[in-house]
């Protein structure tokens, strides 16, 4: 069975919806606001297609494009400006970052209320502890996927291929809550067909298929795959699964595109409204 992530977000996004709705009626514009710093072309398409997403629901946006050569401490002073912002709910930092800008001093830089993406300290921190707030987008998506295809998480082996702050390791937690086994794996991973091979639940985002191809060998019967990553082949948008082999094996399968992407979208709106929403019981 093929995991539709066009149609789970669908349904998400005719929620919010009416949400948004409800909210106006009360005076609350929900508003995203995005930072983009640079000029890199692919970075520039996922915040047009943000800014598309929200504008297809309600929400509001206003876009910070920053020249590549700004100072770290510039770029902290607007994201400061855009925390006292009472208009603006939610900031979304799209990384990466050029290298002479410390990541993680800009990222905690955002007041941890408007850090939709959940990358902040105190949001990873809550997350840890199991009182989580802001979620990052595509774990929660990933989460959200399946739960609506009830895929039984409780005592199944998953493995996730990739151990950024962005996927591997919140999505690790978030399967722990649901008392999966987790083991993460990355590119100094020793004997990494076998460990994946045993496994019920299988998810990757390397997005270079050159590096990491999940192929129909690696996969036992009737696992289930879950594939994020994304990269360019012959011109062609690709995962990191043999898609056309491996969905003969696998029990649910996501495709590319199609599958985690419209859900990571989702997620950061249903999070910008989470945000806006907060207001009403403060």
């Amino acid at each position: 069975m093929i995991i539709s992530g066009l149609e789970v977000s669908s349904k998400i996004k005719a929620e919010l919806i009416i949400e948004i709705q409800q909210l106006k009626k009360k005076g609350i514009y929900p508003c995203l606001s995005t930072i983009l710093v640079g000029d890199d072309p692919a970075s520039a398409i996922y915040v047009r297609n943000k800014h598309r997403a929200c504008s297809e629901v309600g929400i509001e946006t206003k876009d910070n494009t920053i020249s590549p050569s700004i100072e770290e401490k510039k770029l902290i002073e607007l994201i400061k400006r855009l925390n006292e912002d009472q208009s603006v709910h939610g900031i979304l930092l799209q990384l990466p970052l050029p290298e002479h800008i410390n990541q993680f001093n800009v990222i905690n830089a955002i007041r941890p209320l408007k850090d939709i993406d959940g990358l902040t300290y105190y949001n990873a921190g809550l997350l840890l502890n199991k009182q989580p707030s802001f979620i990052p987008c595509t774990p929660l998506g990933v989460m959200e996927l399946l739960k609506y295809y009830k895929v039984e998480l409780k005592g199944k082996d998953a493995i996730i291929v990739n151990r950024s702050i962005l996927v591997g390791k919140p999505l690790s937690l978030l399967l722990l809550d649901k008392d999966a086994t987790v083991m993460i794996c990355h590119s100094k991973t020793k004997n990494l067909k076998d460990k994946i091979i045993t496994s019920d639940i299988v998810i990757t985002a390397v997005g270079n298929r050159k590096l990491f191809k999940l192929t129909d060998d690696l996969v036992k019967d009737n696992a289930v795959v879950i594939d994020i990553g994304i990269s360019r082949e012959n011109g062609k948008v690709m995962g990191d699964v043999d898609y056309e082999n491996v969905s003969k094996k696998a029990s649910l399968i996501t495709p590319v595109p199609g599958g985690v992407g419209p859900m990571t979208i989702a997620m950061l709106l249903k999070n910008t409204v989470y945000a806006a929403r907060r207001i009403l019981i403060q």
